[in-house]
């Protein structure tokens, strides 16, 4: 009996944009952090242990970007809740701007990974590592409308991935293109002689 494996894909793109879209109301400036301990709560739940279990369920697919995004940023909402929760209180921003900005490095090639994807996804990660990098800013600089920036840009950023979660699973669903995401580009196989392999062997 051949069983289809299901894409997690839907799972982690609205895990990560939920939690993302909360999170960047509050950086905005729309709410203060009285409202942090919601943001805790679904980046322990949704954004954090969904988005792995999809990281994990897209191991046997063989996908390794997917694996390598989703339990990364599970693990981002993870640590950056125990960070707040338990750890910041003698961190200085500068070394938070750090954290911030070493995210968005690995979100910038994440970014170029996803070239030859649709393009609904190149924005998800383009929104995204600019959020990154403008928070890191806003962290060694103590300007609040960068931070503010920031969370405009993460809202943004979690819009997009709402669309292409949702385009996942309609598309999916209904067999058909429903919601576009731009087709992804074709990749070119190049065939080797033996003598090219052997020599790159």
């Amino acid at each position: 009996m051949n069983i289809k494996a299901p894409n997690p894909a839907s799972l982690g793109l609205a895990g990560f944009a939920l939690t993302t879209w909360l999170l960047s109301m509050i950086n905005a400036g729309w709410f203060n952090g009285e409202s942090m301990g919601m943001v805790l709560a679904v980046a322990f739940a949704y954004g954090g242990t969904a988005q792995m279990i999809a990281g994990l369920m897209e191991i046997p697919r063989g996908n390794a970007f997917g694996a390598t995004a989703f339990l990364s940023y599970g693990a981002f909402w993870w640590s950056l809740a125990l960070f707040v929760l338990f750890l910041h209180g003698n961190v200085p921003a500068a070394f938070i701007g750090w954290y911030l900005f070493l995210w968005g490095m690995f979100t910038l090639y994440m970014w170029v990974a996803t070239w030859r994807a649709a393009r609904a996804l190149q924005l998800v990660f383009l929104s995204l590592w600019l959020t990154f990098f403008v928070l890191a800013a806003s962290e060694w600089t103590g300007l609040a409308w960068l931070h503010h920036a920031g969370g405009y840009l993460g809202l943004v950023t979690a819009l997009l991935a709402f669309y292409l979660s949702a385009a996942e699973i309609i598309n999916e669903t209904h067999g058909r293109v429903v919601l576009p995401v731009g087709a992804a580009s074709p990749r070119i196989e190049v065939a080797l002689t033996v003598d090219e392999e052997l020599r790159r062997a």
